[in-house]
């Protein structure tokens, strides 16, 4: 059973930057698994913005490419998010979520929440 925390969310206006962090346990690399962060705002669908796959392809959701970058460290153990030029409309929570495979999400962090004013 993978466990998923997330950290690095906040408040920050818009323009601004934060780096998402989520750490894994009870995960090995030999897993192969593909990672990803979702996002969900208050009364709109959850939206899978960023993926990375057991081959280190990355995929952005069309709202966040150009702005956010999804990396892993080299034991794939911690995931990030780095989150550039924020706008109000990136206001969600966020969740880190680990899968055999892309969007097929076997495991789903608690979700920290990111708020940009404007």
């Amino acid at each position: 059973q993978v466990e998923l925390v997330e950290s690095g969310g906040g408040s920050v206006q818009a323009g601004g930057s934060l780096r998402l962090s989520c750490a894994a346990s009870r995960y090995t690399r030999s897993s192969r698994y593909c990672f990803g962060w979702l996002r969900q705002a208050p009364g709109k669908q959850r939206e899978e913005v960023a993926t990375i796959d057991k081959y280190g392809f990355e995929s952005y959701s069309d709202s966040v490419k150009g702005r956010f970058t999804i990396s892993q460290d080299i034991s794939e153990t911690t995931l990030y998010l780095q989150m550039n030029s924020l706008k109000p409309e990136d206001t969600a929570k966020y969740y880190c979520a680990a899968g055999v495979y892309c969007s097929g999400w076997n495991y789903k962090g608690q979700g920290t929440q990111v708020t940009v004013s404007s």
